[in-house]
């Protein structure tokens, strides 16, 4: 082979190969995380802010790509961001989980308390957001989801209506969530700006976030539509994790 002809088949391998290697980065990206709000949970300072793994646009037409980067990218980090900020000098709080602290809200110091809350509210409640958003789940409960759903609701319908209804009466920021208490049994609950059903025992299964930042862009005031697409669009495969874990 000449010279030529050498560079010309090098050249052609390299840009192969440069395909192949953005083709596995967008497939990595569109993988579903594994992560789990437990995961979150255990961090302790300085914490850290998950993957969302998945492409921003993977959960279109629920929430579309600019939305998805704006809050995991901005709003989620800088929860984090700022809960770090607020250790920094709280050093017997360093040892601390998310969990103890988040549990623990009313022992912690004056300077430190506020901060957690919103702080380390928001970080788990938006890493349970990306979960449950993570693309190519199930869209319907099984197993022992299912029928804890069935007999604390009736139906998925119930479920999913009780979760839209929750979200609708909440006035200004919040969440909506569905939340598993120490006998398992299920309930809807609201909760305001970042307030978590972690701090008063419970154990989130399904959590949507209904802050004006996580669906103004698309749908402006329309939180009903938002609502609507969200809860079709839920990995049903994710809440099961949580209700069993």
């Amino acid at each position: 082979m000449d010279r030529r002809n050498f560079l010309r088949t090098s050249a052609g391998a390299a840009a192969g190969l440069t395909v192949m290697s953005a083709l596995d980065a967008s497939s990595a990206k569109a993988t579903p995380p594994r992560l789990l709000i437990d995961d979150v949970l255990s961090q302790k300072y300085p914490f850290t802010l998950p993957a969302l793994g998945y492409a921003d646009n993977a959960v279109e037409p629920a929430v579309d790509a600019q939305t998805m980067s704006i809050h995991h990218d901005k709003h989620h980090a800088a929860y984090v961001t700022n809960l770090n900020k607020a250790l920094e000098t709280q050093t017997a709080l360093q040892g601390k989980t998310l969990r103890e602290l988040l549990t623990g809200l009313a022992t912690l110091p004056d300077g430190a308390r506020n901060a957690v809350r919103n702080n380390g509210g928001g970080h788990a409640n938006h890493a349970m957001f990306w979960t449950v958003l993570a693309p190519n789940g199930a869209k319907a409960p099984s197993g022992t989801l299912a029928a804890a759903i069935m007999r604390d609701f009736g139906s998925v319908a119930a479920c999913t209506a009780a979760l839209k209804a929750a979200g609708l009466a909440q006035f200004g920021s919040g969440w909506t969530w569905l939340v598993r208490d120490g006998g398992g049994k299920l309930t809807v609950r609201g909760s305001a700006n970042q307030d978590t059903p972690i701090t008063d025992g419970g154990k989130p299964i399904v959590g949507v976030d209904v802050w004006e930042h996580a669906y103004y862009l698309k749908y402006q005031n329309r939180r009903t539509d938002y609502l609507d697409a969200v809860l079709g669009a839920l990995n049903w495969d994710t809440a099961a994790s949580a209700y069993g874990a």
